[in-house]
Order: C-alpha cells, then structure tokens, then sequence
C-alpha cells in the first residue's frame, strides 16, 4: 500500500545508477564506498557511479543540466532500472528527474528506509519503519503518475470531488494516527518492563557505534548469544538484551541496538525513539568503533551527534576499538589523567582483549558502588537472598535475636531500591 512494497520489490536485483554530487572539494572515496554499500544492503546490483562538483543544488532537478544529459544517456545504454541520489531531495526535484530520465528515482533517506523495512523483525521494529515510511512517503505525494491527479469517485471512501492525490494524504494521515497509537502501547509495555527490572535493579550496558562496526559481532562474543552479524550496513535493528555476569562484581545486561549513519533521516530517530531509550537509560556506553577504517574520527563524530539528539551524550563512555586483527594494534587499556578506563582495544572476531573489556565495565560499575550496612529482621530472608543472589553482600553476621546485619557493595541504583524494601530496620552508609 502507498507505494512502500512497491518500492521494495522494484529496488530487488535492480540495476542501479549512483549519483553523489559534492559542494567542497573533499576525499570522497568513504562517501561513494558508504552508498555503494547501501545500495547493495537494499538488494540493488551498482552498475556505475557518477560523481559531480556543484556549489548549490539545482533547483529544478538537484543536478545541473549537463550532468543530466550524462545521466540521461547512462540510463538508456546500461538499462538502468533505479537511480539513487546520495543525498535527500525534495519531492519536486525527485519528480522532475524521474519524468526527465523516465526511471525510478530515490534519494538517500528513501534507501535507508528500505533497508529497515528488510531488517525489521520484531513487531515493534516493522511498526517503527513503517511510521517512518509513511511520514517520508506522505510528503512526496507529488509524483506524475495519471492515478494521482484524475478526479476519481469513491463509495465510502471520500467527500464529492476529491482527487486521489487527497484521498491518499488523508489515507496515510489515519494510518499514520492508528501506527502512532499502537507504538504508544509498546512504549508503554516497555516501560513497564523496565520498571520490573528496577525492582530487583542490574546495570545496564548498552552498544553504540557506527553501523557495521562489530556491535553485534561483539555481543555475541561477550554474551554466546546467536545474534545476526553480517558484514553489512544495519544487519541487526531490534533491540537484543542478554545477561552478562561480571567477575568482582556480578550481574549486569548488556544490550545491542541499531547502528548510526551520517545523515541519520530524522523520522527514524524519532520512530525508533522507544527502542533507543534503553541506550538513555544505560549507566554505561560501549562505543565500538571500527579501528581498521581510515574515517573512523568522522564515524565517532556521526555518534556522538545521534547521542546527543537522543539525550545519551553524558552517560559514561568507553571506547572500543574493535577489529584489531585487521591491524598491528595490540589488545589493551587506555587511562585517562584519573586513572579511569578511557578506551580499550579488542577483536570480536578471535576473541583478543575481551577479558581486558570486561575488566574495564567491571571497573567502572564498581567504582559507581556504596559501601553500607543493613539490618534485616530474621522474617525477611527472601530479601536476603536476593541480596546474596545480586552478589551484593561482602559480609554478614547474625544478632542474638536472630536478625541479619550486611555488610553491601551497592550502586546508586541498588541503594536507592533497597531504601524502598519493607522490614529494612536501618541502612548506614560507611
């Protein structure tokens, strides 16, 4: 309907034309090898790329006439199907290209929607990118198609007169209202969910980092989970959580979400808002950052822009610097001028600097911790072993009335918990 399965059945095994047009001189090489890739994920077979120099866009069609006139004769000799713009453009200038060269034209947010819509497993994930689609595809409601300009009766369906451009846009706009209401009710399954976990509270350790970095390769690795990891842009969306257990400190979940791009459309951001708050409730961030690329710097700068969009730009970071193997770099530790974990080197793919990674999270929970006292009157022995289950308690006598006195490691989080329990005669922070 409206288009989104057309679009992706016509973008599968299609021969595609890219089109990158830059304003500054710069090293492109990164840009064209990231659309190539994109347009591969998608399905689509690349035949050939052009690149040009514009100071601006052109108006009308994005690129000048002379550019054009190439693409023009690029479609007709190779049968193109599908020309991708490597960049967004309005849906004018999309319009005019596709009646000018007669093909089907999609610009670099239409490409990234696609690929969601391939990945998306999870009922949440395919109500998130079908959101998504139809607030893109609801403003290009503007294409030469004959079915969208003819006046067109309807039974039940539209008021005297009404073109079918209209009853489309008013189509969306309701399915648009029913995807956003039921999105409310996961929102609101999730938060309860996280409110479960708060009752008896683990930290939480959330992935970030540029799509195809290793996220998931490097889950998998720390959990033994079975998570999909391909070498490929954004081969996982939905959100994964595992328990991880932590020597010299316990439990904790880790969990993997959706990777980062430059030019991130917006709508995604926001569709994907619910699953991302697990990355804004985390106490701490693994940033994995693919160590062997040579434009790794601008890929952390991408993040943090994401980060600081989602409300996640000052919860503790680490660095990881993932894919060694495919480099001279060594597996280690970075500290900064306070002795804190700053960044560590690793492989997910052989397994090297994995216990050097999870000494540095180990570390850094633990330096978050309370050290305190608790009685608790002999009835209330199931809060004990929760406590002793949590591996909370460092030590532990009983009174003469039978009552228990711990001795706790706790995070903010737990302390904050334990002053809620009932039957706590007292709690005293040493």
């Amino acid at each position: 309907m409206f288009e989104v399965a057309e679009t992706r059945q016509a973008q599968a095994h299609a021969r595609a034309l890219i089109v990158y047009q830059r304003s500054t001189a710069q090293d492109d090489s990164e840009i064209l090898q990231e659309i190539q890739l994109l347009t591969t994920s998608a399905g689509a077979i690349v035949v050939e790329t052009v690149t040009a120099f514009r100071r601006s866009p052109d108006a009308s069609t994005f690129i000048g006439k002379g550019k054009l006139d190439e693409v023009k004769r690029i479609v007709e000799s190779q049968e193109i199907d599908l020309l991708i713009l490597n960049h967004s453009v309005s849906p004018i200038q999309e319009r005019n290209l596709e009646r000018a060269i007669q093909t089907r034209v999609i610009d670099r947010t239409g490409l990234i929607l696609d690929i969601f819509a391939q990945r998306a497993s999870s009922h949440e994930g395919k109500l998130q990118v079908e959101l998504a689609q139809l607030k893109h595809l609801s403003t290009r409601l503007v294409r030469g198609w004959t079915h969208l300009e003819r006046q067109k009766g309807g039974i039940g369906l539209r008021g005297p007169g009404e073109t079918q451009l209209e009853t489309d846009r008013r189509l969306i706009g309701h399915r648009i209202k029913a995807l956003n209401k039921r999105l409310e009710t996961v929102s609101a399954q999730r938060q309860l969910r996280r409110k479960s976990r708060a009752k008896v509270p683990v930290p939480t350790v959330s992935l970030v980092g540029y799509t195809n970095a290793g996220k998931s390769s490097l889950f998998n690795t720390i959990t033994r989970a079975d998570v999909y990891a391909e070498d490929q842009l954004f081969a996982t969306l939905d959100t994964t959580m595992r328990r991880v257990e932590l020597e010299e400190f316990g439990a904790s979940i880790l969990s993997d979400t959706v990777g980062f791009i430059r030019d991130l459309p917006h709508s995604l951001v926001q569709a994907f808002h619910s699953t991302l708050e697990e990355v804004s409730n985390a106490q701490l961030l693994l940033h994995v950052i693919d160590v062997a690329s040579y434009f790794r710097e601008q890929c952390i700068s991408e993040v943090n822009k994401v980060l600081l969009e989602i409300e996640a730009s000052t919860i503790p970071t680490i660095m990881v610097y993932n894919k060694i193997d495919l480099t001279d770099n060594s597996p280690r530790i970075k500290r900064n001028a306070e002795g804190l974990v700053e960044a560590v080197w690793v492989s997910a793919h052989n397994g090297q600097g994995i216990d050097l990674l999870l000494d540095a999270i180990a570390e850094h929970l633990s330096r978050q911790h309370i050290q305190c006292s608790v009685v608790l009157p002999a009835s209330n022995g199931k809060l004990r072993a929760i406590l002793y289950q949590k591996s909370l308690v460092r030590e532990e006598q009983i009174g003469d009335g039978g009552e228990f006195q711990l001795w706790l490691d706790l995070s903010p989080a737990d302390l904050g918990w334990l002053k809620k329990q009932h039957n706590v005669a007292s709690i005293t922070q040493l």
